[in-house]
């Protein structure tokens, strides 16, 4: 992972440029999750890399390492209510909005992982894939992915019998078993369970 392009990008004038990445955009439950990070230049090699490719363990100590490191860094989220009045995307783009919002310094650029622009009012860079390829995006998606996962953990708390520690809201086979059983909670995306007789 390396700063390929934040330094493209910086060649061409923009100085401060931060990575967008979202957690969670798939569950049936929970909110999703955005966090948008400006690094300093040069940070040394901290063992980023795709959120999806580290085991939790790694991801937990990398959480710690970004925060402390970062230039700035925020994280956002948008509601399952919000989610069912805006549809998964627009929530998606509205959390991006929110992070890059509460950053202390306003960036000249966001590097934003996938093919849609969530038009933040900051010039916009998607990259496909990008969590695999901008160190900046990967450090978003670090803090986006571990934020939502102790969310959910803190949800289970409250649910105890939907077993949210498990498959942290995800459409799995255990989770729509208890939805079966317990019906379905305030917590839960409405929009995301009409299909549920299917299953």
């Amino acid at each position: 992972m390396t700063y390929e392009y934040e330094n493209e990008y910086r060649e061409k004038g923009y100085k401060l440029i931060c990575g967008i990445d979202e957690a969670g955009r798939g569950p049936l439950a929970g909110p999703v999750f955005a966090a948008a990070v400006i690094l300093p230049d040069g940070l040394e090699y901290i063992g980023l890399n795709d959120s999806k490719k580290l085991s939790e363990k790694k991801r937990d100590e990398l959480f710690d390492v970004i925060k402390e490191k970062a230039v700035s860094y925020c994280i956002a989220s948008a509601d399952e209510n919000e989610i069912d009045g805006l549809n998964i995307l627009n929530a998606t783009f509205l959390a991006m909005k929110r992070a890059i919002e509460g950053l202390k310094l306003k960036p000249d650029l966001a590097l934003i992982d996938g093919n849609r622009k969530p038009n933040t009012g900051i010039e916009e860079v998607t990259l496909v894939k990008g969590d695999g390829k901008s160190i900046s995006i990967a450090a978003a998606s670090i803090l986006a992915k571990v934020s939502r996962d102790r969310y959910m953990l803190e949800l289970d708390k409250m649910y105890p019998e939907y077993n949210f520690r498990q498959h942290k809201g995800y459409p799995t086979k255990l989770h729509y078993e208890k939805i079966k059983e317990h019906g379905i909670s305030p917590v839960h995306r409405l929009s995301f369970l009409k299909t549920l007789d299917k299953h």
